[in-house]
């Protein structure tokens, strides 16, 4: 009786499928594997060739802000977006009034004989160095949203600028035209930077290499210190070129009577002390909490 149950169930065992131990089972070895990859949505060139641009000139999407409000809404951002003082202008307190006055006072300090430096580096009078110091950045005060931006005349602009305008005016004969040249050449450089800005140019900066920049500072560097030997030596007839053929010629050429050993200790004082107290800040000092 027990023997014949168990004939009978084993049929039935037989029946039920045997699940596969392998991943061999599910795909045999003799079938290739084929990865099949969903079809693309097929695009627009025109759509594709707006979306290049938009992403080019409008990666952040600046009128974002300006959908779905009303139009004295759009209004007042659109003023806001102008005169950025509108937006930050009504959280202004005494206490951010306190560290501004401070920093603008620390930067004045600094401001004021180094714009005179730029403007003399430029062939141009002391006073002109003074107004690109104090209204660039009181204008940037209203139109500029950055605040650690700083804005103001530079070495290197200031030096090109004077060495391409000295071959058309003399800027001891001609004082009237070279300053007239001048006032043209930045007034049309703004024109430019300003075009630039507006259709969002920045990203052609991303063409010039790494290389060709630190190329450029590094020239300009060694320029702006040779022209720097006149008054470190107290030269009176210096050229006017800026190569620096032209100007070692100049220093040498007036070595036995045209160098004045006072400039030069006042010069090498002031540099060493600069290096000095450099030196100190960026040695870390530690200070014990518990003595």
């Amino acid at each position: 009786m027990a023997h014949s149950s168990i004939e009978e169930l084993e049929p039935e065992e037989m029946d039920f499928p045997l699940l596969p131990s392998s991943s061999s089972s599910i795909y045999p070895e003799d079938l290739p594997y084929v990865h099949r990859v969903g079809v693309p949505t097929r695009h627009n060139l025109f759509k594709e060739i707006t979306a290049t641009i938009t992403e080019i000139f409008f990666p952040d999407d600046p009128l974002r802000q300006f959908k779905g409000q009303s139009a004295s809404k759009k209004f007042m951002l659109g003023l806001q977006s102008i005169f950025p003082i509108l937006e930050w202008g009504r959280d202004y307190d005494l206490t951010k009034f306190k560290g501004d006055l401070v920093a603008g006072l620390t930067i004045a300090s600094i401001s004021v004989p180094q714009d005179i430096g730029y403007a003399k580096l430029a062939s141009l009078a002391p006073q002109y160095g003074l107004y690109c110091s104090f209204v660039p950045p009181l204008t940037y005060a209203f139109l500029g949203s950055s605040r650690d931006i700083a804005i103001g005349p530079v070495a290197v602009v200031s030096l090109l600028m004077g060495s391409m305008i000295k071959n058309e005016f003399d800027p001891v004969n001609n004082a009237a035209e070279y300053t007239r040249l001048a006032f043209t050449a930045t007034f049309f450089a703004g024109i430019t930077q300003a075009a630039l800005g507006f259709f969002r140019l920045g990203f052609l900066i991303d063409f010039l290499s790494h290389a060709t920049i630190i190329g450029f500072m590094g020239g300009a560097s060694i320029t702006i210190g040779l022209q720097q030997l006149k008054g470190f030596l107290g030269i009176q007839n210096f050229t006017q070129n800026s190569d620096i053929v032209s100007v070692m010629c100049s220093v040498f050429s007036a070595a036995p009577y045209g160098w004045s050993w006072q400039n030069a200790l006042i010069g090498a004082s002031s540099l060493i002390f600069l290096l000095i107290a450099k030196y100190i800040v960026s040695v870390p000092i530690h200070v014990p909490l518990f003595t």
